[in-house]
């Protein structure tokens, strides 16, 4: 239980992480759609996304080439416990209200379109 705890607060102990987990609070995302918001490496976004994913705040599900992830379904979850907390602390934070503001101008664009992006 412990090491749970540990590996969940390791989790959230970075700004890129924290603000995917605040993304994805109402919504499923493709990846590429997060590595548009944070604007890094889909390799750097792959593995933030490998972290969240292996202590439960997040899952999962691959649909034809696009891997999509939303928070868990169980809110009855310990992850759940951790993810509100969050999302309290985020409530009026500056940085995440400019992401979800972004955030709506990427899920217009198509997916196909935002993949080309990152081949170039």
């Amino acid at each position: 239980m412990i090491q749970q705890f540990i590996n969940t607060t390791k989790a959230l102990s970075d700004s890129n992480r924290v603000r995917t987990l605040a993304a994805m609070r109402d919504r499923e995302l493709c990846v590429c759609r997060i590595v548009e918001l944070l604007q890094l490496a889909p390799s750097t976004v792959s593995k933030h996304l490998s972290i969240l994913k292996q202590t439960g705040l997040i899952e999962g599900r691959k649909e034809g080439r696009w891997m999509h992830y939303r928070l868990p379904d169980d809110r009855s979850s310990d992850g759940w416990k951790a993810l509100d907390w969050v999302f309290q602390s985020l409530e009026n934070v500056k940085e995440i209200e400019a992401d979800q503001k972004r955030l709506k101008q990427i899920l217009k664009i198509d997916l196909n379109e935002l993949t080309q992006i990152y081949k170039k």
